[in-house]
């Protein structure tokens, strides 16, 4: 029976640890990560139409040609040769400009959804190979769940789940922009650079204490966002067991293995900024969580 419409969840995203190993040949930054979906869920709503027509009520971010969501319908439709139309809903909540791949998750749960809705089987290597043509976080978007990410966010090794743990992320007044952070990185440079390797292997390992030792970004010491010392100071005090920016920034987040002491934490957090996330680490990635067929 034909779906008239498909509900999806799209996770988020930390970066458990963040290297910059150099350049690559095409001028791009050559990284090495690790990354990890977490409960905090973007759900988008898609519906058969004739025409594509993307909301996202409560939202600032733009609808246009540049927006993720878009790029990653028409990128759909021209892959797959479909002529038809899609009406998408957006419930954003993770914050913009924060190095959490809101964008990149609403573009992983659109090619999910149309996936579904039309029945097109899509494998998900094509669904990968769409993404990176939209942006370099899709693809982990689409995978989820906690990998090693290397290269432009193109080479990808799923890992065990994480240990189980609570994130508490806090994002500052400002947020970063990419390109300026990393323009920052190429003249400051920085002295952090975290053993990612060594973080795997606290992962296969199941250790919390040992992949919080290994984490850091480095990023961070030229992201140019000012409220992340007091930020991480709040958290640390508070029982975290690392603390450190995400991606680019300018979201901050701590790692507690004791849930009262994160909500005590998101509680104090919650006094000085509007947006403070309670989080656990997500095994998945994009995917559908209800479905509508049309009625005969």
């Amino acid at each position: 029976m034909q779906k008239q419409s498909v509900t999806v969840l799209a996770p988020a995203k930390l970066n458990l640890s963040l290297d910059v190993r150099g350049l690559l040949p095409n001028g791009y930054h050559d990284l090495d990560m690790v990354m990890q979906a977490i409960t905090l869920r973007e759900q988008l709503t898609l519906r058969r139409s004739d025409t594509l027509n993307v909301r996202m009520p409560g939202s600032f971010v733009p609808v246009n040609d540049k927006n993720t969501a878009v790029k990653a319908a028409l990128a759909f439709f021209d892959y797959t040769g479909l002529l038809a139309g899609v009406d998408i809903t957006i419930r954003k909540v993770t914050p913009v400009r924060a190095g959490m791949a809101g964008g990149s998750a609403d573009a992983a749960g659109v090619l999910v959804g149309m996936n579904a809705l039309y029945g097109a089987r899509l494998s998900m290597s094509e669904l990968c190979a769409l993404g990176a043509s939209i942006g370099a976080d899709v693809p982990f978007a689409l995978m989820g769940g906690t990998c090693r990410v290397q290269g432009v966010g193109d080479l990808m090794k799923a890992l065990p789940p994480c240990p189980g743990c609570w994130f508490v992320i806090a994002m500052p007044s400002v947020g970063v922009s990419t390109p300026e952070a990393f323009a920052r990185y190429d003249t400051m440079g920085s002295p952090v650079h975290p053993d990612c390797q060594a973080q795997e292997d606290a992962i296969r390992a199941g250790n919390l204490a040992a992949l919080c030792t290994a984490a850091g970004n480095a990023l961070e010491h030229c992201s140019g966002a000012k409220e992340t010392p007091a930020i991480r100071a709040l958290l640390n005090s508070h029982g975290a067991l690392t603390s450190q920016m995400t991606g680019s920034g300018a979201a901050v987040f701590g790692i507690f293995d004791d849930e009262a002491k994160a909500k005590a934490a998101c509680a104090a957090l919650r006094r000085q900024y509007k947006q403070v996330y309670l989080a656990q680490p997500d095994r998945g990635g994009a995917r559908v969580v209800y479905s509508r067929a049309a009625r005969r």
